[in-house]
């Protein structure tokens, strides 16, 4: 719309112009650069990271492969991010934050999870993907999954039915201390219109699912607010006049 247009060009006011030589000149409203030419600016989109390089530079002393075989180990069966391990592999500084969940200490986020067996009443599966190490972070993991889980059992009132939950994809970070330990674990949902939860992610998604959302903003799918409505409904009618 109009107004977003206009959101655009004014954040782009601010936005640092990149020279060769790396160095960024704040541009202000209103003003000019004599620099920012075709033959000196520096593309802003295909500036990629040379990643093996920044990692093997890196001074934390796991290295991505060992990092990734680790966080794997933690996803396991076996170890369940601390909740078949009675909490082993989480230090003790350990904090969960989701997009509405969190942040949450370690004995908060054990007794949670304890309190809340999703195995219970679904078979998941989580298909996770995509995992790598950050090159900026070195100590941080990054993947994704595609969750899906039939409904077996009782949850939350709701009796099971075979209904299939399908989850949007889903980005993790998983950060781990020297030792190995998780620092801080954490998810968000990527893809909103994608799968039958709403666009919701976590255990909230599993209660959408089943028609068992809490009766809160936070468990339910995203809707627009009034002033974003309101913004939007007077972009369009800006835009429509300026055409004529």
């Amino acid at each position: 719309s109009f107004a977003f247009v206009s959101l655009l060009s004014l954040t782009s006011a601010f936005a640092p112009s990149f020279k060769p030589n790396g160095v960024a000149t704040e541009l202000m409203a209103g003003e000019t650069s004599t620099e920012m030419t075709p033959s000196s600016s520096k593309p802003m989109f295909d500036a990629f990271l040379d990643e093996e390089a920044m990692l093997a530079e890196s001074t934390f002393p796991i290295k991505p492969d060992d990092l990734m075989k680790r966080v794997k180990f933690i996803l396991s069966d076996e170890c369940g991010i601390g909740t078949k391990d009675g909490g082993e592999c989480l230090a003790e500084d350990f904090e969960f934050v989701a997009a509405v969940v969190g942040p949450i200490g370690r004995e908060e986020y054990l007794g949670a999870l304890g309190n809340f067996n999703l195995e219970d009443a679904f078979d998941i599966t989580s298909n996770f993907f995509g995992m790598t190490v950050d090159p900026m972070q070195p100590n941080r993991v990054w993947f994704f999954n595609r969750v899906r889980g039939i409904h077996t059992g009782e949850f939350m009132g709701a009796q099971p039915d075979g209904k299939e939950i399908v989850y949007p994809p889903q980005a993790f970070h998983m950060d781990l201390d020297e030792e190995g330990k998780v620092k801080e674990f954490g998810f968000y949902t990527v893809d909103r219109r994608q799968g039958n939860t709403g666009g919701l992610g976590g255990a909230f998604g599993f209660m959408y699912g089943v028609g068992k959302p809490l009766p809160i903003p936070e468990c339910q799918p995203y809707k627009r607010s009034y002033r974003f409505r309101l913004l939007s409904f007077v972009g369009g009618l800006a835009q429509k006049f300026s055409k004529k």
